[in-house]
């Protein structure tokens, strides 16, 4: 928009704003649930773990996207990187 928003409303969150949060959340999730941090939050990446790290680190990504409705690990690979 080229007007700011007035500072009498109430902001409403843009979209990008609210993907964000989906993106903080899973990475958060991620990390509860495996114990590191996701490459995008400066974690090892897949060539990086040991074979039992990468199935936990696979059906962790599965709980967190069916968490955010999505069902598949390559929506959520998006939010946490490879």
């Amino acid at each position: 928009s080229l007007f700011p928003p007035s500072p009498l409303l109430p902001l409403r969150p843009r979209f990008s704003q609210m993907h964000g949060l989906r993106h903080v959340y899973d990475q958060n999730r991620d990390a509860e649930l495996t114990g590191w941090s996701c490459p995008a939050a400066v974690g090892p990446v897949a060539r990086e773990l040991t074979l039992e790290q990468r199935e936990l680190d696979r059906k962790a990504r599965l709980t967190s996207s069916r968490e955010l409705g999505h069902e598949c690990e390559a929506v959520v690979a998006t939010y946490l990187g490879r």
